[in-house]
């Protein structure tokens, strides 16, 4: 019912972009990558949207106070330091009744393409039961050939070794619950993922969509080329 995306992040790598304009504001054909998602979520039949804000956050505000989305869009902010990805996910969370939630980034460029794969990744989600689900695309489809794998899966199970093929797109869902015992405010969500993968407990879900990321300023100019 409700989807969170990470708008709080200072953007360094795309330098200097982003020391005017936050990252989740930059354009692809007179898009913002912001836009991009939340018309993603749209189009997935979510209605619910929190975003979380910290840097530049006067700026995001007002492109969304602007576009009147014809959705529900509550603004979080991280507060006075920034929370990281681990924090800013649960300091949303908290603002919310629900349970379950589908979380994107916005550096990834997101396009209706994604909608099957998010839809069945969903539908293992809730008929397996899980508690997190990780959308992974074989780094053979990205864009940028730089960026090395994350993971490795094997039957919907994430693991990790020195032969990592799987790059992590940016979108996951993941139950509230998780965060039960995490007293810490400001973590990277690596710490859960870390836990699960111990416990044999971090699912992944497969994307054969070409994979197109803002790593970089460099690499942000090459999408630019194409796009």
């Amino acid at each position: 019912n409700t989807a969170l995306i990470l708008c709080a992040g200072y953007g360094k790598r795309l330098n200097p972009l982003t020391l005017t304009d936050p990252k989740p504001l930059l354009k692809i054909n007179d898009i913002t990558v912001l836009e991009k998602s939340i018309k993603l979520i749209e189009d997935l039949g979510i209605e619910k949207i929190i975003i979380n804000t910290f840097y530049l956050k006067e700026k995001i505000e007002s492109f969304l106070n602007d576009k009147k989305f014809d959705l529900n869009i509550q603004i979080v902010n991280d507060g006075k330091a920034i929370l990281n990805t681990g924090g800013g996910i649960l300091n949303m969370m908290k603002t919310s009744n629900d349970t379950d939630f589908l979380i994107l980034n916005p550096d990834t460029i997101w396009s209706t393409s994604y909608i099957k794969f998010i839809k069945d990744m969903e539908k293992f989600y809730f008929s397996n039961d899980i508690k997190n689900i990780l959308l992974l695309v074989n780094k053979n489809l990205s864009f940028d050939k730089k960026l090395k794998g994350d993971f490795n899966l094997t039957k919907n199970k994430i693991i990790q070794n020195d032969q990592n093929h799987f790059i992590y797109t940016g979108c996951q869902i993941m139950n509230k619950n998780l965060f039960k015992f995490h007293s810490k405010n400001n973590f990277s969500i690596s710490e859960i993922w870390n836990k699960l993968i111990i416990t044999n407990q971090l699912y992944g879900y497969e994307s054969l969509e070409h994979f197109y990321h803002l790593t970089n300023l460099d690499t942000y100019k090459e999408i630019l080329k194409i796009k």
